[in-house]
């Protein structure tokens, strides 16, 4: 067996999964990075503190809010500056909908056709005309949070140092309450569509490494923590992610206690499982997912699991919102020689930002770690293990390729911008 696909599909970014099988032995089973390097560092260096966020948003498409929120994070602890309890609910509302946004694109437009046999969203449309109308809803109420409080669907533009530019009205926000609201019958049937599918039988322990909730499932900053038992202050990510390079990836890779771990929705679920709201651990224990998980292809579980828990959180802190006065915030930033980390869990994991300003508030270095990256490693000694375990089970050659690429794509790897 010789199977080399030159590009993964439904994935972002270019990734090749190259598998050698002779005489029943396994020669290789790899997981290469070919995607072209980005330098978004490089770019950053002598932008005012300012622009900063808006331009590291442009990383990526998908996860805009968390590399705004990072970035903005790191500028204000690098100034000192403390932000209010309304700024602070408005960015974790924001993270929610961007996770409900990125997981459901994810689980219905990448995942289920491997599911379903299909290779591609768009037979599903035909055969599943129900499905697909549920996650364009459910995208689109997402879409619309990010609208409303961020000031569009993607690139927020509201959020800057120290707040928001303004604050939404409160009728906006009673319809984007109604609206979530009558969002839950479409995420309850999507657990029924995941409950009908078989999930692959497949383990291989590992770290698993995410933010350390203290009174709410973690979105954003605080401790660092990995299911070995590791714990550092947010500062101290370089100790966290231990950065290195190879020759089959362009992208920087990452470890920790072991040659690799893995971030994302399963790892954050493992890592905060009592944190979870009652209702997303309900849909925890109708599909067994408990802490802690070893098989990565229940990522995409742990994404739906989160859907159900951003959209109930979102939903409390509503409540807390629009009992708020929404008038504009006075902010005023004074900018100083400093720097600062901010990390949040972006959806597929947890993101860093380190941001270093000389006095006039410029950039002078900087450094990101995302998501992707970290997983890498991860990815390819999964990938090992299951040809290993799949091929001694049997399975033809069509088989194995289906299963190697459902398991890339089951953790959901952004691969553009974690070779920044």
């Amino acid at each position: 067996m010789h199977n080399e696909k030159d590009y993964l599909t439904r994935v972002e970014g270019h990734g090749t999964i190259d598998i050698k099988v002779r005489n029943g032995r396994i020669k290789k089973a790899e997981w290469q990075v070919i995607e072209t390097p980005r330098f978004f560092e490089a770019m950053m260096v002598d932008k005012h503190f300012d622009d900063v966020s808006l331009i590291v948003s442009r990383i990526c498409g998908i996860c805009s809010i968390a590399h705004s929120t990072a970035s903005i994070r790191a500028t204000e602890n690098a100034f000192d500056v403390k932000i209010s309890g309304k700024t602070e609910l408005f960015r974790r509302i924001l993270m929610n909908a961007e996770t409900l946004q990125s997981h459901i694109l994810h689980l219905y437009f990448l995942a289920l056709p491997d599911f379903l046999g299909e290779g591609s969203i768009f037979p599903i449309i035909t055969k599943n005309k129900n499905a697909a109308e549920i996650a364009l809803r459910l995208k689109k109420i997402a879409n619309d949070m990010c609208d409303v409080i961020g000031g569009r669907n993607t690139h927020p533009m509201t959020m800057v140092v120290g707040g928001f530019t303004k604050f939404p009205s409160k009728e906006s926000l009673l319809i984007l309450q109604k609206d979530l609201l009558n969002s839950v019958p479409d995420l309850i049937e999507t657990s029924k569509i995941f409950m009908s599918l078989k999930i692959p039988d497949f383990e291989r322990e590992t770290e698993f490494v995410s933010l350390k909730g203290e009174n709410n499932y973690p979105w954003i900053g605080g401790q660092l923590m990995s299911s070995d038992g590791v714990l550092k202050p947010e500062s101290e990510y370089k100790k966290m992610t231990n950065e290195f390079m190879s020759d089959w990836s362009t992208s920087k890779l990452a470890k920790l206690s072991r040659d690799s771990f893995a971030v994302g929705s399963l790892a954050r679920i493992n890592n905060n499982f009592n944190l979870l709201h009652p209702k997303a651990k309900e849909i925890c224990e109708n599909f067994k997912l408990k802490a802690i998980c070893y098989n990565p292809f229940m990522n995409n579980i742990a994404q739906l699991v989160e859907c159900f828990h951003a959209v109930y959180e979102t939903l409390e802190l509503f409540e807390k919102v629009l009992n708020m006065d929404l008038s504009p915030e006075d902010i005023k930033i004074k900018p100083k020689k400093g720097k600062g980390v901010g990390a949040v869990e972006a959806p597929r994991g947890i993101l860093y930002h380190c941001n270093e300003y000389n006095e006039e508030g410029r950039i002078v270095h900087c450094d990101f770690i995302i998501p992707t990256g970290q997983n890498h490693a991860n990815i390819r000694e999964d990938l090992n293990k299951l040809v290993k375990d799949y091929s001694k089970k049997g399975y033809s050659d069509s088989e194995i390729e289906l299963l190697c690429q459902m398991l890339v794509r089951s953790y959901d790897p952004c691969i553009s911008c974690s070779v920044h």
